[in-house]
């Protein structure tokens, strides 16, 4: 099997894995609908979701089209830190249990949690969606994707993370 061919069945488990966290986000927006969750950012979510696609594509694109070489001095450990980073995402899914979600959801009066990866950093999924945007597509030395998809998240991280202090702050000042 060729490195591209490798790097495509790593690509299509990430997607595989945000599949998965779509259908947990899914059921955890109806569990935060019943308790009478609002949505913040409505209008940025789709923007997203297109970031976060274009990214798994972008990488699937260059390597086939630039064929760039695998080097295993930047590829294992990018892998290793591709792995990291779903180890976080699921360490703050599991901590945030049904509340953890794709979207800004807020239930008013419920206390922000102060656990886990949340003890540490006030948002460690965007530490780890920033990592795996930039290590996954230099496994296979992929930089176009990594510089492209690098620098929309991080214009599109400063959005998100002001609407969901914002929202935060909301909830806190009407759930008192």
């Amino acid at each position: 099997m060729t490195s591209q061919a490798w790097f495509t069945v790593l690509v299509l488990a990430v997607a595989g894995e945000r599949m998965i966290e779509l259908v947990v986000a899914r059921r955890n927006l109806v569990w935060s609908l019943q308790r009478g969750g609002v949505e913040y950012g409505r209008r940025h979510y789709p923007i997203i979701v297109a970031l976060h696609t274009g990214l798994l594509v972008g990488c699937l694109i260059e390597v086939w089209w630039r064929r760039p070489g695998f080097y295993p001095g930047l590829g294992i450990p990018m892998i290793i830190l591709v792995v990291l980073s779903e180890m976080l995402r699921w360490w703050c899914i599991r901590t945030l249990g049904p509340r953890w979600n794709t979207r800004v959801i807020v239930i008013s009066g419920l206390e922000p949690i102060r656990t886990g990866p949340y003890r540490v950093l006030p948002h460690p999924n965007y530490v780890a969606v920033v990592v795996e945007g930039i290590a996954l597509p230099l496994v296979h030395t992929a930089w176009l994707t990594a510089i492209g998809f690098t620098v929309c998240n991080a214009i599109m991280l400063t959005i998100r993370i002001r609407v969901e202090n914002r929202a935060l702050a909301s909830a806190s000042t009407t759930g008192s």
